[in-house]
This record gives C-alpha cells, structure tokens and sequence, in this order.
C-alpha cells in the first residue's frame, strides 16, 4: 500500500488520538490506525470508523466518562 497523498510505501500501525467535537469540547480518543510515517495521514478501517462513530453518539448522550487533560483558552481582540 502506498500514500494517497505523498506516495510513500512506508505506512504503519500507530497509536494516535482522534479528535472528536462534542459542543465547544475537543475529545481526545486513542486509537490504532494505519499512518504515512512520511505525511501523517492516517488510514480507517470500518471497524475503526464504526468505533469513533459510537463514541461520537455516546458523547451526545452524555454516556461516556471523560477526564479534563487540558484546557482551551480564546483571547478577546479589539
């Protein structure tokens, strides 16, 4: 297999953290996917987008333990 995007044949199992928006919210989830070690593009399975689309819903529901790791800050400019 080689990069849709850069073309590069070296692509590995990585652990990453997908980023889902939950209202203003950014949740991080780790994951295992394919990644261009090139580009960093990364490459999902069904079974992996199935997962990070029952998490998505889980997060609607409020149905998901989360823990604070961070914080995102907006600076107001005049």
């Amino acid at each position: 297999m080689k990069c849709v995007i850069c073309k590069s044949p070296d692509i590995q199992m990585k652990m990453v953290e997908e980023e889902v928006k939950a209202g203003r919210d950014v949740v991080l989830i780790p994951m295992e996917v394919l990644v261009c070690i090139n580009c960093g593009e990364r490459y999902y399975d069904r079974k992996t987008i199935q997962k990070i689309e029952n998490l998505r819903e889980r997060l609607k529901r409020h149905d998901l333990e989360v823990e604070e790791v961070g914080k995102v800050l907006l600076v107001h400019t005049t």
